[in-house]
């Protein structure tokens, strides 16, 4: 039997710790702690719903971020 692969794995970060900060300052630190893809939303966005490893998503109004989730 073929070995499984080694499939990469989200930061052990919380996304929950993001909301409230500035966008700005949420998208450095996401990055600093690992994150490969940060990506901000507006609010009522359409995006893709593909699950991404490494990518973290803000929801972003008026420059702070109210909602974070992986993927």
């Amino acid at each position: 039997m073929a070995p499984l692969p080694n499939f990469p794995t989200d930061p052990d970060d919380d996304p929950a710790a993001y909301v409230g900060l500035a966008a700005e300052t949420a998208a450095r630190q996401a990055r600093e702690r690992g994150w490969t893809d940060v990506r901000a939303l507006a609010p009522g966005a359409v995006i893709t719903l593909e699950y991404r490893v490494g990518r973290l998503n803000f929801e972003v109004d008026e420059g702070v971020v109210r909602r974070s989730w992986k993927g």
